[in-house]
């Protein structure tokens, strides 16, 4: 999936988002509002983990949402 569209449709996303990274806040999410690079250094800050494991956590999230039409 191109992350454009995640970013485009960040509303419908933000709560997928939530379910995949908890710890994550609304305000969090409402502040990365669907910036790739935001949610990136947001997750190894608040997880505490590497970029190399967040990269594959990304796309892992893109990829369950590959399916998804507007």
């Amino acid at each position: 999936m191109n992350w454009d569209i995640i970013e485009g449709n960040w509303k419908q996303f933000k709560g997928k988002a939530k379910e995949q990274w908890g710890k994550l806040t609304d305000d969090q999410l409402d502040t990365i509002n669907g910036k790739r690079e935001q949610l990136a250094g947001r997750i190894q800050e608040v997880y505490g983990i590497n970029k190399d494991e967040t990269e594959k956590q990304i796309k892992a999230f893109e990829e369950s949402h590959k399916d998804w039409r507007h």
